[in-house]
């Protein structure tokens, strides 16, 4: 929310931030979100909103489906009683990562962990909703703000000279300020066009491909010619760094129909991971 709360002036937008404790998923109650939604006026809805902690969800699963499923379809229906457009935000984790390609939209899905079950059903909340929807899937995403993998690798490098990064998964980095302003367009069609062809399921990633350790590689480079903390590294497999959740090998996320439909396309996750890691060491925030 962070993400879309800077980027949305830019394009002339106001965003509404709500959240707990006004509005807790958590406890979803249509009447509640509708009442908390409602007092915001809002020309259109955007659910960024989950329960992303994918190794805990397996442990809490029921508040996962709390939140990414009930709550989902909370905030839905509350759109559809407003006649309000709402962009939903998904994930790649709704695949089971066994295809050699990068997944369309009309692939079959078979999540492989509680999160993506919750995110699955929270899909299919939102489309069983009424509400004027379309919902974004996305993969892999860093941000300036917040716990994320760019962070991570940064805050270890500051201690550590080489770091094991599994480099037999796939995706499609996503940078949380490109996929803001892939929303925020999205948001905007969906505003100025009945067309239905606008709504419905899409995918919307950072383009190109990579490894965890192809992205942490490209973080290093970036710092360190910012001055920044760097580390070596050691290209691993899935195997050596066990979770509780099965991570998907393959997260690659096809956009062609976003940029087809809406007419937009995230930059090469390349690019935009310099960005970012660059704001992160000029601005000190590697740790906040």
């Amino acid at each position: 929310m962070l993400s879309m709360a800077e980027r949305a002036p830019l394009c002339g937008h106001e965003v509404i931030a709500v959240g707990p404790p006004e509005l807790d998923l958590s406890a979803a109650d249509d009447d509640a979100v509708y009442a908390v939604l409602a007092a915001a006026k809002p020309d259109a809805i955007v659910n960024a909103a989950a329960h992303t902690a994918v190794d805990k969800a397996e442990s809490e699963r029921a508040l996962a489906f709390a939140i990414n499923a009930a709550g989902a379809g909370a905030v839905a229906r509350a759109a559809a009683r407003l006649d309000v457009p709402l962009v939903h935000v998904s994930t790649d984790y709704v695949f089971s990562g066994d295809k050699a390609e990068p997944y369309v939209e009309t692939d079959p899905t078979g999540p492989t962990g509680v999160y993506g079950e919750s995110k699955l059903a929270g899909e299919d909340a939102v489309r069983a909703s009424g509400a004027d929807f379309a919902t974004l899937r996305t993969a892999w995403v860093y941000s300036p703000f917040g716990a994320n993998f760019v962070k991570t690798m940064l805050r270890l490098a500051e201690s550590r000279d080489e770091l094991g990064v599994v480099d037999d998964q796939r995706g499609c980095p996503t940078s949380a300020l490109d996929l803001a302003d892939a929303v925020i367009a999205v948001a905007a069609n969906l505003k100025a066009s009945a067309d239905p062809s606008l709504r419905g399921l899409f995918h919307a990633a950072g383009s190109g491909e990579g490894s965890w350790a192809d992205l942490a590689e490209a973080i290093f480079a970036t710092s360190a010619t910012n001055g920044g903390p760097s580390a070596r590294v050691n290209r691993i497999a899935t195997a050596d760094y066990p979770t509780p959740a099965k991570r998907p090998a393959n997260s690659r996320l096809d956009c062609s129909k976003l940029a087809a439909v809406h007419g937009v396309r995230l930059p090469h996750w390349r690019h935009s991971v310099e960005q970012v890691t660059a704001r992160l060491v000029r601005e000190g925030t590697i740790t906040s």
